[in-house]
């Protein structure tokens, strides 16, 4: 029976790759700082764990087998990985980093949020990508943050998963948005209107919870007339455009359209909680030097939402009975 050969540890590993490299034990000996016979004994042990001589003498001194010139890049190989697994993170450099970074997010933020992402990561990390994911009912985003298909998600919803690391991002005051022609963009939503008028609601996205509108809606004990839902956020102002309908959103969403086509924006007649938007991240990435850069330009990206929003109330329309 062949006997057992031991394991090739770390320190074995260096001394493999420096004699090979020096083709000499003396010269190994005082590179490493080690002993002579103690350098001597590390190759009979490399030459039992490989089956292999090693170095042969020659006219010169020692010389390496072809096994051993074969050895010396797998040992060079080995040891660069093992360094890279044993050096702590260091700090992250965006200008050279070629990362593909994942984004979990509905399109709701696609009007001005995303591409306020998008032009700073291409700014500030040119050789970074950028993937972005639609959250919608049928994506489990909890599985894509945990098993690594996503390193950031975006959202507002009412309850967040409490397993999930959180950062508030920003409040945004809820509004109504109306085709211009409607009937009642001049004279402002009231109360009767709301409930009697018929609404375009998005398609739910997260289909455990229900939507932030329609939850707030319920605890007071009102209902509203959904008369047609969509999938997409970007149809809304079209929609509003060419019907009577009405859509509840935030400010900075409405707004963002009102600036390019003709629908208004005017107060909600319901006293809605501002609609609060965070991101969300798992535990395997917390540390990340990478994820946490990527974090903290997220967070910019959305404090510098707030400080150029218009003020709440700016396109307020007085409402009648």
């Amino acid at each position: 029976m062949e006997r057992q050969r031991e394991l090739l540890e770390t320190s074995l590993l260096r001394v493999l790759h420096v004699l090979l490299t020096e083709q000499s034990v003396s010269r190994t000996a005082m590179k490493l700082g080690l002993s002579q016979p103690a350098v001597s004994n590390s190759l009979r042990r490399l030459r039992d764990i490989t089956g292999d001589v090693l170095l042969v003498r020659g006219k010169a001194g020692m010389v390496a087998t072809e096994r051993a010139r074969e050895l010396l890049a797998y040992a060079g190989e080995a040891l660069q990985a093992i360094d890279r697994i044993t050096r702590p993170a260091g700090e992250f450099d965006p200008h050279t980093s070629t990362r593909s970074f994942r984004l979990g997010a509905p399109d709701y933020l696609d009007a001005l949020f995303l591409p306020n992402i998008a032009e700073a990561l291409c700014r500030l990390a040119p050789q970074a990508r950028l993937t972005v994911q639609p959250i919608n009912a049928d994506y489990d985003y909890q599985a894509a943050l945990e098993n690594g298909d996503l390193d950031v998600v975006i959202g507002n919803w009412l309850e967040p998963p409490p397993q999930l690391h959180i950062s508030r991002l920003f409040d945004d005051e809820v509004v109504c948005m109306l085709g211009a022609q409607h009937p009642l963009a001049e004279r402002g939503i009231s109360l009767r209107h709301y409930l009697e008028l018929r609404h375009l609601a998005p398609t739910p996205y997260v289909s455990e919870r229900s939507s932030f509108i329609d939850g707030q809606l319920a605890e007071r004990g009102l209902h509203r007339n959904i008369h047609m839902t969509i999938p997409y956020f970007g149809l809304v102002p079209y929609i509003l455009m060419s019907t009577d309908l009405v859509f509840t959103t935030g400010r900075q969403f409405a707004q963002h359209y009102a600036r390019h086509l003709p629908v208004r924006v005017l107060p909600a007649p319901v006293e809605f909680p501002p609609m609060r938007f965070y991101q969300l991240w798992h535990e395997r990435t917390h540390h990340a030097p990478e994820v946490t850069w990527l974090r903290r330009l997220v967070a910019e990206v959305a404090l510098g939402l707030t400080e150029s929003a218009p003020q709440a109330g700016a396109a307020i329309i007085t409402t009648d009975g």
